[in-house]
């Protein structure tokens, strides 16, 4: 199980946790404000745009070709930036705290 903590533009922290899914599924089921995933989870909208906490990209990683390609396109976009419907919840990320970056 791994524990994820949000931080909203509102400054509201959040901390959740599950075994299983996206990071998305995880913010929405817990109405997590700025993260919307209009697309479903297909990395298409980017209405889940992440900045994950310095201390915490290497645990998440670096996007994709096709999500960084979407995240450039962002006016937020910045190196920390992840779709957070493309951050599988896995042990790895345990910890990790991600500021909603719309």
């Amino acid at each position: 199980m791994a524990k994820i903590t949000f931080i909203t533009s509102d400054n509201e922290e959040i901390v959740a946790e599950a075994t299983s899914g996206t990071v998305m599924e995880l913010a929405k089921e817990n109405n997590v404000n700025g993260i919307d995933g209009d697309c479903g989870g297909v990395c298409s909208c980017a209405t889940c745009h992440v900045h994950v906490a310095e201390e915490d990209f290497e645990k998440v990683g670096a996007p994709g070709e096709i999500e960084a390609d979407m995240l450039e396109l962002e006016d937020n976009y910045n190196e920390r930036s992840r779709l957070c419907c493309q951050i599988d919840m896995s042990d790895a990320i345990d910890g990790v705290t991600l500021y909603v970056a719309n």
